[in-house]
């Protein structure tokens, strides 16, 4: 994996606070695990709202939180005053999700001033085996906030 700086020394703060007040955050109810520059991981515990018939996560949740580490990943990566936003993203699932947890873990590809291309694997948690469910290419359109 690449090195990469991020340029606003706060990140992680920035990016995780962005994220975890979104409505649709709160009503998945994920959280962090690690972030870094170009880099973010989410996980989603098991919640039986999130699923379909027999308790396999819904493929619509696999391909929101691929999106959501992703743009995390690539926020990492913005100057202060800056959020970015999908414009689109290619989810393919690969296998069922099934559980305790689902983990999404997002990366940079290619940064830059106004897109950034970035992808997410996402992988069914279940004690130290994981197995790689869905896998997303998704570009994200950088904008600068008003702060007035």
């Amino acid at each position: 994996m690449q090195s990469r700086q991020a340029a606003n020394p706060d990140f992680e703060a920035a990016v995780t606070g962005a994220v975890l007040s979104m409505p649709a955050a709160g009503l998945l109810g994920f959280t962090f695990g690690r972030v870094a520059p170009g880099e973010a991981e989410i996980i989603q515990p098991y919640r039986k709202e999130l699923t379909q018939h027999d308790g396999f996560f819904q493929g619509g949740v696999l391909g929101t939180l691929a999106d959501i580490a992703a743009g995390s990943a690539a926020g990492t990566l913005l100057q202060p005053g800056w959020v970015n936003m999908t414009i689109d993203y290619t989810v393919k699932i690969l296998a069922p999700a099934k559980g305790p947890r689902v983990v999404a873990r997002g990366r940079v590809i290619k940064p830059a001033a106004l897109l950034t291309i970035a992808a997410a694997d996402v992988f069914s948690v279940d004690d130290d085996h994981e197995t790689l469910c869905a896998t997303a290419l998704v570009t994200m359109r950088n904008v600068r906030i008003s702060t007035s």
